[in-house]
């Protein structure tokens, strides 16, 4: 019964693909059992699968040590039917908050009319996000001649893409590196490490696309937030323990579990339509049908992943995925965002 549960959930893929037809690829966050990359006849032999990247991440994520064997033993069966339950009963108001303030400030700055005095009022109502805006109007990448003497000077002075990464830094960044357990203190940090990564990298591939530049740097940020709370279940699991040699299998039934709440989250925090889209997409087969922010924000996940994998040591620094995405993203496009993301996000 077990078995044909996970022939259902990670479905074995052909061997063969047709190269006269765009392929559909599955998303990371869904990866098959199988962890070979479909056969595509220009993919880089020395390339690394999308799913042994996806694999990996989330090992380095939640903590868990690499092992040798794919299949699930009986007491990982046992653990991952745990996992369920209390997946299933997550209670999704135990994550931190967002402030009352940003739909209505996300709305105001999808206006391109906005006033500063208008966007100013907003982000005036949530002192943080007050703190945060002035911080960042004081960095030398915005520092005037003139010292900043109110609010709505600084407002100004980012500009309504400025104030959009400011803010949305200031809401994930405690959100991701906050919301983990004990067994995954580094979880935090390497989460919020990806978040920018991909948030960049959706931004950059979106800008091909013809995507929104505020929604795919959206995207990107929230892509994991429920990673998070599948460390904390892990934690509550395995209270206190090490954590052992987990299946392949457990770690993509761990990914797929955290993709359902990331995308629960988002809806709570009710995220633009086409953000919740993209992300509900991901779970599935990512392909030319796929919407332009499903695609990129698919890429950008890989691309980040690859990325902080690079810098903990798990690949070398030269490995890329040109050809990892046949019929959903152009290889030269990928070549370039990827040589963007290294310059961007040196170690």
């Amino acid at each position: 019964m077990v078995g044909s549960m996970w022939r259902r959930v990670f479905p074995r893929r052909k061997a063969k693909v047709s190269a006269q037809r765009a392929t559909a690829v599955r998303s990371p966050a869904s990866a098959p059992t199988v962890a070979a990359a479909p056969a595509v006849s220009h993919v880089a032999t020395d390339a690394p699968s999308l799913a042994q990247i996806d694999e990996r991440f989330h090992r380095l994520v939640l903590g868990l040590p690499p092992t040798a064997h794919d299949e699930p033993l009986p007491a990982e069966q046992a653990m991952l039917r745990r996992l369920e339950l209390l997946s299933a009963r997550f209670d999704l108001r135990s994550l931190p908050r967002l402030p009352t303030v940003l739909p209505q400030l996300l709305r105001t700055l999808k206006s391109d009319e906005a006033a500063g005095a208008e966007l100013a009022k907003l982000v005036g109502r949530d002192p943080l996000m007050v703190g945060e805006v002035m911080r960042a109007t004081s960095t030398v990448v915005y520092r005037s001649a003139q010292p900043i003497g109110s609010l709505q000077q600084a407002v100004v002075l980012l500009g309504q893409d400025g104030l959009r990464r400011v803010i949305t830094q200031h809401v994930m960044k405690p959100i991701l590196q906050g919301n983990t357990g004990s067994m995954g203190h580094a979880a935090g940090g390497r989460l919020w490490s990806h978040a920018e990564r991909c948030a960049h990298a959706c931004a950059w591939l979106g800008r091909t696309t013809g995507c929104d530049a505020f929604e795919a740097y959206l995207a990107g940020i929230v892509r994991h937030a429920g990673t998070g709370a599948v460390v904390r279940l892990l934690d509550q699991l395995m209270p206190g323990q090490t954590p052992p040699p987990l299946s392949g299998d457990f770690v993509r039934h761990c990914a797929r579990l955290a993709a359902q709440l990331s995308l629960q989250a988002a809806r709570q925090w009710e995220l633009p339509p086409r953000v919740l889209d993209a992300m509900a997409e991901c779970q599935g087969e990512v392909g030319v049908s796929t919407s332009p922010l499903g695609r990129a924000l698919a890429v950008a996940d890989s691309l980040a992943s690859l990325s902080l994998l690079v810098e903990h040591g798990e690949f070398a620094a030269d490995t890329e995925l040109a050809h990892s995405w046949p019929g959903v993203m152009p290889p030269a496009v990928l070549t370039r965002c990827q040589r963007d993301l290294g310059q961007h996000f040196r170690e």
